[in-house]
């Protein structure tokens, strides 16, 4: 139930209240908002502070507008496209090392779930993923393939947290697989091999062998790791 506010932030306590409102299941996914006017007159603050407040809203992805529709709960949080600790990361300039620590915190233990979770279709998309990362000699191509390989494993865990986090810092995976390949390849021998881990991980998945699959993602993610440390010795 919405209550009147009064504060100084107002616009953060509309936030709170739609959130609670969330939480509780009085609003579900792709519900529709009250009305600006509704919002206004229940809530009894300003036009200015509600539209603050959806603003804000749907910026960090809660809410979307539809045009001539009014507001609603999203339907589908993973393709947000804002990223606050992506943004937090880049403009306080942290070291790269940092995501590939999160990495192995998160990806080898989703691996560990989508092991044991998997399903066969999931495992044939696996699969054609392998063999497009066998045969793209374009490296552009190869990046995005490469990221639709470890999506692909997030979303096999069956755990919805797990691939919202993931989404949350697209933008600093995406750059690191991009950077982390570009240094791995200046040996092209390392191509067959990169390749070859992959696979390792995706035949672990067809077994269902958790403890083979976090083996593999382990090794895949610390042959990455070396290559940016050295990189980040290297610099002056």
């Amino acid at each position: 139930m919405l209550t009147p506010i009064k504060t100084t932030k107002v616009y953060e306590q509309v936030v709170e209240q739609i959130k609670e409102m969330i939480a509780d299941g009085t609003l579900k996914k792709g519900d529709k908002l009250p009305s600006e006017r509704d919002l206004v007159e229940q809530l009894q603050v300003s036009r200015t502070s509600i539209r603050e407040a959806l603003r804000a809203m749907e910026i960090i992805g809660l809410i979307e507008c539809r045009q001539g529709g009014g507001n609603f709960v999203r339907e589908n949080f993973e393709n947000s496209l804002f990223e606050p600790l992506s943004v937090m990361f880049m403009l306080e300039k942290r070291n790269p090392l940092e995501i590939i620590e999160l990495r192995k915190i998160i990806e080898v233990e989703t691996v560990a779930l989508a092991a044991e979770r998997i399903t066969d279709e999931e495992l044939a998309e696996i699969g054609v993923i392998i063999e497009e990362l066998k045969v793209s000699e374009n490296e552009e191509v190869a990046v995005k393939v490469d990221k639709k390989f470890h999506y692909a494993v997030a979303r096999a865990s069956k755990n919805s947290l797990i691939l919202a986090i993931l989404n949350a810092v697209s933008s600093l995976i995406d750059d690191f697989i991009k950077d982390a390949r570009m240094k791995i390849l200046q040996k092209e021998s390392n191509r067959v091999l990169l390749s070859a881990q992959h696979e390792k991980v995706y035949l672990a998945l067809k077994k269902h062998d958790a403890s083979a699959a976090v083996k593999a993602m382990r090794e895949h993610l610390e042959f990455a790791n070396e290559y940016i440390s050295r990189h980040q010795t290297d610099q002056p």
